[in-house]
């Protein structure tokens, strides 16, 4: 498949983060990509740098003033005191119910708040280029299928994207990569999109960026929100609002899932795509339904994955995958291109 990676994702690599009350060594690293690229490399799969600026169409989906925040956050870090340059900064305080969240405070530790969900996404001296890197794969992949380069294409990029809002990071997110490559193929000419998030992890972030918009239907396979991350949102009652109404779909699994309810929440997905009849299909590829995955809880095997690229293919979508989630090293690489290689096989 035509894939465009992200080299610049190495320039972000958190040494730690902190999971059920422990630092630990970060789940989200540059191996995670590195690895698929070399797999994609053995199966003979063309891969290309991007050769495209997106940051109009990042200021599509992201604020203006968060979008400021991340391309300066490290400047302004490491400029409040000489040893900062050695530490990442994590959040400590957030503008939650009753607190005002309209205006940018001057303190840096209170913006970092402001634009933060959580303290999931550590900024570091890179993380700015890497998540910009990010957003023009995504591009150049959009673009790739919105003129007919290729009936598809992959963005193979970290960090991810999907929880990430107009206006915040969180969950190792900082740029909406499925919201680029989305609002990449409207302003390319697209009338309707679909976005599927198969990540074990609600994608918060994009149906939050779509949620009153109905050139846009967003859809999601994910852990029940009531026990599992992101909690607060992708329960079934989300359907969208104003314009948006109707165009969002929550499939919430519980924790422990067997296989064939998450293929029937798939069927599911994907009759409701069918009948919105888009022009084209974004995917939030997460890995992490696999069942060796240390921070997330399906039971998807590494034959399921090519299993869900043929019935991706059997909706005859001009269709762009996104990188997402996925931290059991070992066998993401080949969980990654089964799901690539079963859509391109079932193309044929």
């Amino acid at each position: 498949m035509l894939t465009y990676f992200n080299q610049a994702h190495v320039l972000h690599a958190a040494p730690y983060e902190y999971f059920r009350g422990d630092k630990v060594v970060a789940f989200e690293k540059p191996e995670r990509a590195d690895w698929v690229a070399s797999r994609l490399r053995e199966r003979g799969h063309v891969i290309h740098s991007p050769d495209v600026d997106a940051l109009q169409v990042m200021g599509q989906v992201h604020s203006e003033r968060y979008l400021r925040f991340l391309f300066t956050a490290w400047q302004q870090w490491t400029a409040l005191a000489p040893g900062n340059a050695e530490l990442a900064p994590f959040p400590s305080v957030w503008p939650v119910r009753t607190l005002r969240d309209d205006l940018e405070p001057d303190n840096f530790t209170a913006k970092l708040g402001l634009y933060s969900m959580d303290n999931g996404a550590p900024i570091l001296a890179g993380t700015w280029q890497a998540v910009k890197g990010g957003a023009d794969a995504t591009h150049a992949a959009a673009l790739a299928v919105a003129h007919c380069k290729a009936p598809s294409a992959f963005a193979l990029t970290r960090p991810p994207g999907h929880h990430a809002g107009a206006d915040f990071m969180g969950g190792y997110c900082f740029v909406n990569n499925a919201a680029v490559a989305a609002q990449t193929l409207l302003n390319e000419g697209a009338q309707r999109v679909a976005i599927l998030d198969v990540d074990y992890h609600h994608g918060n972030g994009t149906q939050s960026i779509f949620y009153e918009r109905s050139d846009v239907l967003f859809v999601s396979i994910h852990g029940d929100p009531l026990t599992e991350y992101p909690f607060y949102l992708g329960h079934v009652e989300e359907t969208g609002q104003g314009e948006g109404a109707g165009f969002n779909v929550n499939l919430p699994l519980p924790a422990g899932a067997s296989v064939e309810d998450w293929f029937a929440a798939l069927d599911h997905a994907l009759a409701r795509i069918s009948a919105y009849a888009p022009d084209a299909l974004v995917v939030s590829l997460g890995l992490d339904t696999f069942a060796g995955d240390p921070i997330s809880k399906f039971a998807l095997q590494p034959d399921d994955f090519s299993i869900l690229g043929r019935r991706l293919a059997k909706t005859e979508r001009s269709s762009v995958f996104v990188f997402e989630g996925g931290y059991a090293c070992v066998h993401l690489a080949s969980n990654t291109v089964n799901v690539l290689e079963g859509f391109e096989l079932t193309l044929l």
